[in-house]
């Protein structure tokens, strides 16, 4: 039948629609609500930023990028462990001095984590071979006069036990002359030193054998492995006692003194530089060895946490072109050789501009440690480091950026900013070390939640049911829930369904919520890794 009316037309198009419950199934399109997208996991901060290798002298930035790129590895590793062979060069040899008194040695404590497998033992070797040819030289400069202080003491050494003999065996109007003789000889042996060998490095080393070193070293050394194993022995892996004075001591520059045969020996200046590369986990377990965070070991260290590339790399990449790694290699000896006389260490300034930059920054810094507001409230004995933590890095890229006279002229304003830039690195990686250990009390709260969801395969809930449900001893109030379930939605692990309309006088209904549905997935935690 043809309709040519067009009231017919509207009236049988209806017809149609009511046939197939139209008007039913756009309400319920209307009301679905939208898909879920995938959830950020709990303690990520957004994607960390990459190691800003233009920050540093094109000589260290071009072996980083070149090693980083052979190894295929992130640009991180060689960078972090490139910041640490700096500051075993130039560490105890400079400071900087800030204003008035405020002083800071160059020496750094940085951590990079990396899974295993991810060639830290090639970057290491890459980064710091150098620093083993220049301890070479130094070894190679002073071998002659150690073996010519040995001799001179083993023929002293025997004069003198031949005149104690004499001595012992003279009588008479003699004997006051041989006792007089032996006592010079003895008093000879005594006035002869024999250098000690040169040494820039420890790997796996006890707190009281690198205390020896140190001082045996005037006071300079750095601790550098592929491992994280320094970790356990300071925390009494061996001795069954916390030991971390050398490391609190040595990330300053304090006095140290060391008791040993009978006799103290002391350094005005203990420079101690640590550089190490662990697995991820290490980070999760130094938070809970004892003492490392109550007595400021923790807040003394540049972390980095890049993202792992195992699975993805190259394999046929580029190696390092020979004349990147041998500009490294002299320019890194160079420094090395020609900083290790130094008794007193070099004193560098800054310019009047980069003061006035450094002070800019040391404004925003104070806002963002403010306990109800800042980012890095919850990280101070971290945050309180940051600002000295720039101006060491400030003075590394200046040395290494004027080799031959640096401490001739003042740290420039754009070398403080380009310390500035590597510091906002370390304070995001930092941030996000500190979540993984637990340091942020909202993210803590969160994963309490979460675990308990994860647990219980709740698919909706109500706050009134998930304080009901939570440890007293953790929600006191139900008040406490809500940063935790803002965070948690803001992540997008859970999503608040609309208030349903009030239909009578009464108490308002609790406000409930839909669960993502990959928290019922067993394998699944959505912790940060």
């Amino acid at each position: 039948m043809t309709i040519t009316n067009g009231h017919r037309t509207t009236q049988a198009a209806d017809a149609i629609l009511t046939s197939l419950n139209a008007a039913d199934q756009l309400t319920e399109l209307h009301h679905q609500p939208p898909a879920w997208e995938t959830p950020a996991p709990l303690g990520q901060r957004g994607e960390l930023p990459p190691f800003p290798v233009h920050t540093l002298p094109a000589w260290v930035a071009d072996q980083i990028s070149a090693v980083a790129e052979e190894t295929q590895t992130p640009l991180d590793l060689a960078g972090c462990v490139g910041l640490a062979a700096l500051s075993t060069a130039a560490g105890g040899r400079a400071v900087v001095n800030v204003r008035g008194s405020w002083i800071e040695p160059v020496n750094l404590f940085v951590l990079v984590a990396m899974p295993p497998g991810s060639r830290k033992s090639a970057v290491f070797r890459a980064m710091t071979t150098p620093l083993n040819h220049a301890e070479k030289a130094l070894l190679d400069q002073v071998g002659p006069q150690i073996t010519e202080a040995e001799v001179a003491r083993k023929l002293a050494v025997e004069a003198a036990e031949k005149a104690a003999r004499t001595a012992g065996s003279a009588r008479g109007e003699g004997a006051a002359e041989a006792v007089a003789e032996a006592q010079s000889a003895a008093l000879a042996v005594e006035g002869i030193t024999v250098p000690v060998k040169p040494r820039l490095m420890a790997d796996d080393v006890t707190p009281e054998t690198a205390s020896s070193i140190l001082v045996e070293q005037g006071g300079r050394l750095a601790v550098l492995s592929a491992e994280g194993g320094i970790f356990a022995t300071l925390a009494g892996r061996y001795s069954g006692t916390p030991n971390l004075d050398l490391f609190l001591k040595g990330h300053a520059g304090d006095p140290l003194i060391i008791d040993r045969r009978g006799r103290s020996e002391r350094v005005d200046q203990a420079v101690l530089t640590m550089g190490l590369a662990v697995q991820p986990e290490i980070i999760s377990d130094i938070a809970t060895m004892p003492g490392f965070r109550g007595k400021g070991l923790l807040g003394r260290i540049l972390y980095s946490l890049p993202k792992s590339n195992v699975g993805y790399r190259r394999i046929d990449p580029p190696t390092v072109p020979e004349h990147v790694s041998a500009r490294y290699d002299a320019n890194l000896q160079q420094l090395t050789l020609g900083m290790h006389g130094w008794e007193d260490p070099a004193r560098l300034v800054l310019s009047p501009e980069a003061a006035e930059l450094f002070t800019e920054h040391r404004r925003h810094t104070e806002r963002r440690l403010r306990p109800d507001s800042g980012d890095l409230g919850h990280i101070t004995d971290w945050a309180g480091k940051f600002d000295g933590a720039v101006m060491r890095l400030a003075g590394l890229i200046h040395l290494a950026g004027d080799i031959d006279s640096a401490f001739r002229h003042p740290i420039s304003a754009d070398t403080v900013q380009a310390a500035i830039t590597l510091g906002s690195y370390f304070t995001a990686h930092a941030l996000a070390t500190f979540d993984a250990m637990g340091a942020d009390p909202d993210i803590e709260a969160a994963r309490t939640v979460h675990a308990w969801l994860h647990r219980t395969g709740t698919t909706r809930f109500t706050v009134r049911e998930a304080f009901t449900a939570l440890p007293r001893n953790r929600f006191r109030k139900v008040a406490e829930l809500e940063t935790p379930l803002d965070l948690l939605e803001q992540l997008g692990w859970i999503r608040r369904e609309p208030e349903p309309p009030r239909t009578g006088p009464g108490r308002r209904p609790s406000p409930a919520y839909a669960v993502h549905p990959s928290l019922h997935d067993p394998n699944h935690s959505g912790m940060r890794p």
